[in-house]
């Protein structure tokens, strides 16, 4: 088995006392500095077997990274104490102290808040109740992962018993030497059974209180759509699909078991036909020329990103035809026609030359505020503005409060995560609305500690030209933004909808 080289080299050169805080960041930022400069050179080996020394520098490296992180644990526990010391002097309630701690660690490590108060989790049981634990991740016995992996199999125990655990799987070195992601935590696990198993089955309860549905995309303009369920609920919900799709196998279906799964899927929650276009609500952002002209630019669906041109005008396309032929459905006597078929309708988003900056929207299709929610999430992208931070957006809030004198305008709003828009109310925080280039929407966030973050809105369709196109005369042109959904106070029929915003631009 391979053993790493001993600290010792290291510690002779910070010497025998601990380096504050100013010391540590000049040392890791000249560190960085001269590893930035290898990675981006050929290494070339000075002794007779080259393995060798590449062997060990690929180990010290992984040394490094653990010790980093186990130093940037310490760090975050004690900011955490210094900004609740801070609040409470202040005067802070309690109950609110600490509430931006989380988004500053986030911050800081370049992720969003949710891992940003993960991490402040994992931090707190390692300074507090896993010394060895602390001191394996810190010398490179353990990676970051499986200190993570004990630290999450043991936070179901009671401090007492998670100070024994951690004695005993990581006072000696020599217990989970050798041993991968996996045995590390089912150690951890069979320990916790079977020293508190009530311990084990309180934390089963409170699982399933974690059931969630999440989505993220995948290549090819596809998406994995994931649900954290019960167990029992899980193969109950699995056993029905694929029953569903054995049915229909059977039947003569020449789809493949899984497409007849992911069908059966869509249709049993949207509540369409197999196969057949949702008719829930889908923000899609295109220009007109990739609309109406064939043009390449992508589109955007906020909370996913880019999708080919191809696939978005298909999108619209298979929108109208689901509002058609609803809308020839229900055409009669006492029917309401068109007024509550169409599930396409367009609405003008207007963007500044050549940056593709969303400026304005039509109000036709919502009344402000909510239309004005709209723009702002759409211009967005749908997700938290925050820097580094992907979470869907939940909130659109004032970036200058109102209390401050700030405005309810585009200008003066962003889209943000829940964690981000509470942590931004803490004491210290403050933001600023400004243009960035290319009239580009920028908000310019301060910590406590006056770091700056920069968040500009991303770049939509028609934020580029091709090369030789002409440049955008003076005015906005418009983009598109389509909105697919099953119903809206004022629709209107999609082939209406279209010929008068063609209408509108030919004249324009």
């Amino acid at each position: 088995m391979f053993e790493r080289a001993s600290g010792e080299g290291a510690a002779a050169v910070l010497g025998a006392s601990v380096p504050t805080p100013e010391e540590l960041v000049a040392g890791m930022r000249q560190q960085a500095s001269v590893l930035g400069r290898a990675a981006t050179s050929t290494l070339v080996a000075g002794d007779a077997d080259p393995g060798t020394s590449l062997v060990e520098l690929m180990s010290a490296a992984a040394g490094l990274v653990a010790a980093a992180e186990a130093v940037s644990a310490r760090a975050a526990v004690q900011l955490d104490r210094v900004r609740r010391a801070q609040e409470a002097a202040a005067g802070v309630p309690a109950q609110r102290r600490g509430r931006g701690v989380g988004a500053e660690v986030g911050l800081a490590r370049q992720e969003s808040a949710y891992r940003g108060r993960a991490f402040l989790g994992f931090a707190r049981a390692l300074c507090t109740q896993m010394p060895h634990t602390l001191a394996g991740l810190a010398a490179g016995r353990l990676t970051p992962w499986r200190a993570m992996l004990l630290v999450k199999e043991s936070d179901c125990l009671e401090g007492a018993d998670r100070r024994r655990l951690d004695a005993d799987l990581c006072g000696d070195p020599a217990v989970l030497s050798g041993l991968g992601d996996r045995a590390v935590g089912a150690a951890a696990r069979a320990w916790a059974s079977r020293e508190d198993p009530a311990a084990v089955v309180r934390r089963q309860g409170r699982a399933a209180q974690e059931r969630r549905v999440t989505l993220r995309p995948a290549p090819d303009a596809m998406a994995y759509l994931t649900a954290l369920l019960p167990v029992a609920e899980g193969v109950a919900a699995y056993r029905a699909l694929t029953e569903r799709a054995a049915a229909a196998r059977a039947a003569g279906d020449e789809r493949s078991r899984g497409q007849v799964m992911a069908d059966a899927l869509v249709a049993r929650v949207t509540g369409a036909e197999e196969g057949a276009p949702p008719g829930v609500l889908v923000d899609l952002v295109m220009t007109d020329t990739t609309l109406f002209h064939g043009g390449d630019e992508p589109g955007w669906l906020p909370g996913y990103g880019p999708v080919p041109a191809d696939v978005a005008r298909r999108i619209v396309a298979d929108a109208a035809a689901r509002a058609g032929s609803e809308a020839g459905g229900r055409r009669g006597p006492g029917a309401e026609g068109d007024r509550d078929a169409a599930r396409a309708f367009v609405r003008r988003l207007y963007r500044a030359p050549r940056s593709g900056a969303l400026v304005g929207m039509d109000a036709r299709s919502r009344a402000v505020p909510p239309g004005l929610a709209d723009l702002v999430r759409l211009r967005d992208g749908g997700s938290c503005r925050m820097p580094w931070c992907d979470a869907p957006a939940r909130h659109v809030d004032h970036v200058t409060a109102v209390a401050e004198g700030g405005a309810t305008r585009h200008d003066n709003l962003q889209a943000l995560c829940e964690a981000h828009n509470y942590a931004k109310q803490a004491p210290g925080w403050s933001a600023a609305a400004q243009t960035g280039p290319g009239a580009t929407h920028r908000v310019v966030t301060r910590t406590p500690t006056g770091h700056r973050y920069v968040g500009d809105a991303p770049a939509l369709p028609g934020g580029r030209l091709a090369r030789g196109e002409p440049g955008p005369g003076a005015g906005d042109r418009p983009a598109v933004g389509l909105h697919l959904r099953a119903s809206d106070p004022e629709p209107s029929p999609s082939e209406a909808v279209l010929a008068e915003v063609l209408s509108r631009w030919r004249a324009a």
